[in-house]
């Protein structure tokens, strides 16, 4: 009698494994593209700093990793389409992935072309600005169909000013350059130092005259020129350099004529990532990225990594591959994702700005991270660095 029914039993579990196969969930795809708008300019001046060719892809396809190690418990795929293209073509690349049905795409492309993108899609389609710092995409130009990822000229300069306040360094020598963008980040800085009590004692233009930034002669003509540009200068305590367009700010560090430490673009400078940063379990993140991508990391891959991460977390958090649930989730108050910086990361509700810390580094560390902790906050500390609620000048109106 024993024998007979360990024969049932087995065959009643033969019988239900192909029965419960079949009743095995479909697996939901969540798409996304990551869209970069190569800028067709000047190379940088260091060839250190020339950009690899998988720039921001590299962040992308890590994000999906990372994605799918949670995804294939929960029945769920990420995919993210990558398009390197030019401000010509950005529009009808953008079209065609809308068409195709993507109705999440991380943005990598200057202020301008951010802006006429978002417009571009609409309701049609979430932006996920992983470069363009304006303030001005957070204030008057803001649309609701976007989520910035990449942190603002104002948290950068805030970010540099609580440290440079809580050095006892409050009088600045604040040199910017004569390119639109340069002017926009020098803005981001006089309004720092007025938030914070520091004063410019002295503000000049570094003008772009253009010529080879290359020749042989490069070197000697800066070594004449910087310290003729910088002397005479009002007493300081510091350098700040405003250069978006990276054509003088490389040059100060022991080139000024009075010995100051070189700050903003240059020296020590404010970013989201640094590749020498180990902290919060960072250095766990940084070995994963130098396995798949054979070279050290950059603020666009970091920041394309973390869009990603975000559409990750919401698609886990609400069990949802919609994409307007996961839109819905990412705006609301309940959403936060890890990014590797001591604490969870959420959105600000008045502009859809990523709050985070942000790193103040020298070309081979992490000098200090902001907000430091003096400098308090009724809600957020992290709001202590950017356009709090109560200033902001953005009303959202949808993308047109």
């Amino acid at each position: 009698m024993f024998k007979r029914i360990i024969v049932l039993l087995a065959g009643v579990w033969l019988c239900a494994v192909p029965a419960a196969a079949q009743q095995q969930p479909e697996v939901a795809v969540i798409r996304a593209a990551v869209l970069r708008v190569d800028d067709p300019g000047l190379p940088p001046i260091s060839r250190l700093d020339l950009p690899p060719e998988d720039l921001a892809f590299a962040g992308a396809r890590l994000a999906i990793e990372d994605n799918d190690t949670t995804g294939r418990f929960m029945n769920q795929d990420f995919e993210a389409e990558e398009i390197a293209t030019d401000p010509g073509s950005a529009g009808a690349e953008l079209d065609r992935l809308i068409e195709d049905g993507i109705q999440f795409i991380v943005v990598l492309a200057d202020d301008a072309t951010t802006l006429a993108l978002a417009d571009q899609a609409g309701d049609r389609a979430m932006i996920l600005n992983a470069m363009a710092r304006g303030d001005n995409l957070r204030g008057t130009d803001c649309r609701f169909n976007t989520i910035h990822v990449a942190p603002s000229n104002a948290m950068l300069a805030d970010a540099l000013a609580q440290f440079l306040m809580w050095k006892n360094w409050p009088r600045w020598f604040l040199i910017e350059g004569s390119h639109p963008a340069d002017t926009a980040l020098a803005d981001a800085y006089r309004r720092a130092a007025t938030k914070f009590g520091a004063r410019i004692v002295e503000d000049r233009v570094y003008e772009d005259t253009g010529g080879a930034r290359r020749t042989d002669s490069g070197h000697v003509q800066v070594q004449k020129q910087m310290p003729v540009f910088t002397q005479r200068a009002e007493d300081h305590d510091v350098v700040v350099a405003a250069d978006e367009a990276d054509v003088f700010a490389s040059y100060l560090p022991y080139q000024v004529w009075d010995p100051r430490p070189v700050t903003g673009s240059a020296g020590l400078v404010p970013r989201s990532w640094h590749p020498a940063m180990e902290a919060w379990g960072a250095s766990q993140f940084q070995n994963r990225f130098e396995e798949l991508a054979n070279r050290p990391i950059r603020e666009p891959d970091y920041q394309t990594w973390l869009a990603l991460r975000m559409i990750g977390e919401a698609a886990t958090r609400t069990q949802s591959a919609d994409p307007q649930t996961l839109r819905e989730f990412m705006l609301s108050e309940q959403f936060e994702v890890a990014g590797f910086k001591g604490q969870k990361l959420t959105l600000r509700d008045w502009d859809h700005q990523v709050r985070q810390p942000i790193l103040l580094t020298t070309g081979k560390l992490t000098a200090s991270v902001s907000p430091q902790e003096q400098f308090l906050h009724q809600i957020s500390q992290l709001d202590t660095l950017g356009i709090d609620r109560p200033e902001t000048e953005c009303k959202f109106r949808e993308a047109t």
